[in-house]
């Protein structure tokens, strides 16, 4: 027997998901503009002095539209997860403004702050670590009913967690077991029926599948994809998988140094990608087909990925990128669209046609 409580929720996603527009012109929910993270370097043991910071996050645009689902990608130590972090509002930012259905969540407090945490839920990249090894699955499921308690009266949350165990494909009676009791993938599983519970709008999912394997990697991308359905929630889909990344996004930005260097549709940015670093992204995913391994060109590149607390003066990508001349040392590029049909942030951005990147299904 399903409770009042649930048929009421399903009925709100219902409606929810019917009035969502299109992605191409649906309603901006959330907006990051001139986004920065800056981290302090200090020196000193007793008389602590700044001598430098690292730049995390940089100057991200970004725009997050009712019922859509935008990839960032980027290698390792970009700043992808930072960015993760500053949505749920678990760090604040340097500068910049993120913007939250009009509203600047810099200016939250209190009960609006409380709010906003409700609207907006993560889902951690570690399915080990993000749950709680003394907590029960039911307790760890509930515990934002305890902070949100208008969200589920106590009468009933034993049986509307169960359904959340349900709807994610769990069975409903491991309530009383531990998270030491399930795979990886089973545990995420919880992680996704945890962010759920509070009816939020939108799911930061950052990096939700890289540590699972490419099985149940497909499994929970898919599960994703039905419960946006089912509720009309928007995702931001954190990852460096690009195959994954394709099947799920509805647009996809790239991420290079804290700033995003590239952003289009799936379509624009994987087969006709402008910025020399996409480029080299995309011929370094391996291919499944033994007949298409001919046509793809590798790109190679040169050097180290520069340090975030000494990036290189104007374009932060010139000192690996083969296009690089004085300009790209001197001037900023901007991300704007130089006639390859989106914006990129290049000097010389240039569309290039390539060999198709294979979706995880």
């Amino acid at each position: 027997m399903t409770s009042p409580e649930s048929e009421r929720d399903r009925e709100v996603a219902q409606a929810r998901a019917a009035a969502a527009p299109q992605p191409a012109s649906g309603e901006a929910l959330l907006e990051i503009r001139g986004l920065q993270k800056h981290f302090p370097l200090t020196q000193g043991v007793v008389f602590k002095r700044t001598v430098g910071h690292v730049r995390a996050v940089d100057g991200v645009d970004l725009t997050l539209r009712r019922g859509e689902t935008v990839g960032l990608v980027g290698e390792s130590g970009c700043g992808k997860s930072t960015v993760s972090k500053l949505l749920v509002a678990l760090e604040k930012p340097t500068g910049g403004s993120i913007v939250y259905k009009g509203t600047d969540v810099a200016g939250l407090s209190g009960r609006a702050l409380k709010d906003y945490r409700r609207e907006v839920q993560i889902i951690f990249q570690d399915p080990y670590a993000s749950l709680n090894p003394r907590m029960t699955v039911g307790d760890i499921v509930a515990e934002g009913w305890s902070v949100h308690a208008d969200v589920a009266p106590k009468k009933g949350r034993l049986q509307r967690t169960q359904e959340l165990l349900d709807r994610v494909g769990l069975n409903p009676d491991y309530v009383n077991r531990y998270p030491h009791q399930f795979s990886g993938g089973q545990r995420q599983r919880i992680g996704i029926a945890r962010a759920l519970a509070l009816r939020p709008e939108v799911i930061v999912c950052d990096e939700p599948v890289s540590a699972l394997d490419v099985s149940v990697q497909a499994q929970v991308v898919n599960l994703l994809e039905d419960l946006q359905d089912e509720f009309g929630l928007s995702y931001l889909f954190i990852a460096h998988d690009l195959s994954v990344v394709r099947h799920i996004s509805d647009r996809v930005a790239v991420m290079y140094l804290g700033s995003i260097v590239e952003e289009g549709t799936d379509e624009q940015v994987y087969t006709t990608p402008s910025h020399p670093y996409t480029q080299a992204l995309l011929s370094s995913v391996p291919l499944h087909e033994p007949h298409l391994r001919g046509q793809k060109d590798r790109i190679l590149l040169q050097g180290d990925v520069p340090s975030p607390a000494d990036p290189p003066s104007g374009c932060r990508f010139r000192t690996r990128c083969w296009k690089a001349q004085d300009i790209c040392a001197q001037e900023p590029p901007a991300l704007v669209d130089r006639g390859q049909g989106h914006p990129a942030a290049c000097h010389f951005a240039e569309a290039r046609t390539v060999v198709p990147v294979e979706v995880v299904e």
